[in-house]
C-alpha cells in the first residue's frame, strides 16, 4: 500500500490527518484490542464517511486490515507506515511525529493507564518525546538519517511489546 495513494486520499476527503498519524492511530487501537473493528477507526478519522467513494473507503480499510494482519504475525514484518526514503528528511520526521501522535491517541482512547506495567509506561513517555522531534532541520546528515533508522526500529520493536501487553489475549 502506497503512502502517498493513502495521503491523497485523506487530502481529498479533508481528513484532519495525514497517512502516517491515520497509521499510528490504527496501530493504537489494534495494540489495545486487537479485535477492534475498522469501522471505529473510519469514524475516527471521518465523523462522516459517507460522502467518500467506496473504492477509497475499501483501501483505507485495507490499510487497517493489513495493519491487523502484521501486527498478529509473528515474522516481525509490522512497519511504520511513512513516506518513503526518497522524500524530504522534514517530510519523513514531521510524519513519524504525527505517526507518533495517532499512536498515542488510539491507545489512549481504548485503554486507561491504570494497569500499564512500568515498561509499557517507560515506551509510552517515549513515545510522547518523539512527538516532539526537531522538524525545523533543512536538511539531514547522515548521522540524522541513521538516527531516524534506529528510532524508527525502536518504534517498531516497542509496538509489539505494547501489543502483547495490552491487548486481550484472543484464541486464533
Amino acid at each position: 500500500m502506497a503512502y502517498p495513494i493513502i495521503n491523497a486520499i485523506l487530502v481529498k476527503n479533508e481528513v484532519a490527518f495525514c497517512a502516517a498519524e491515520a497509521h499510528g492511530m490504527a496501530t493504537g487501537l489494534l495494540c489495545a484490542n486487537s479485535t477492534i473493528d475498522s469501522g471505529y477507526w473510519l469514524s475516527e478519522l471521518l465523523p462522516d464517511a459517507s460522502f467518500m467513494p467506496d473504492e477509497q473507503k475499501l483501501l483505507l480499510v485495507n490499510l487497517f486490515e493489513e495493519t491487523r494482519r502484521l501486527l498478529a504475525g509473528e515474522d516481525f514484518e509490522f512497519d511504520l507506515f511513512l513516506p518513503d526514503d526518497d522524500m524530504p528528511f522534514i517530510e519523513q520526521i514531521t510524519a513519524l511525529k504525527s505517526w507518533c501522535q495517532g499512536f498515542l491517541f488510539g491507545v489512549g482512547s481504548t485503554t486507561t493507564e491504570a494497569n500499564y506495567s512500568r515498561d509499557a509506561h517507560e515506551i509510552l513517555k517515549d513515545i510522547t518525546e518523539f512527538t516532539k522531534l526537531d522538524t525545523d532541520a533543512e536538511d539531514a546528515n547522515e548521522d540524522d538519517e541513521m538516527a531516524f533508522m534506529e528510532l524508527t526500529e525502536y518504534l517498531r520493536t516497542a509496538v509489539l511489546l505494547l501489543r502483547d501487553e495490552l491487548s486481550p489475549k484472543t484464541d486464533h
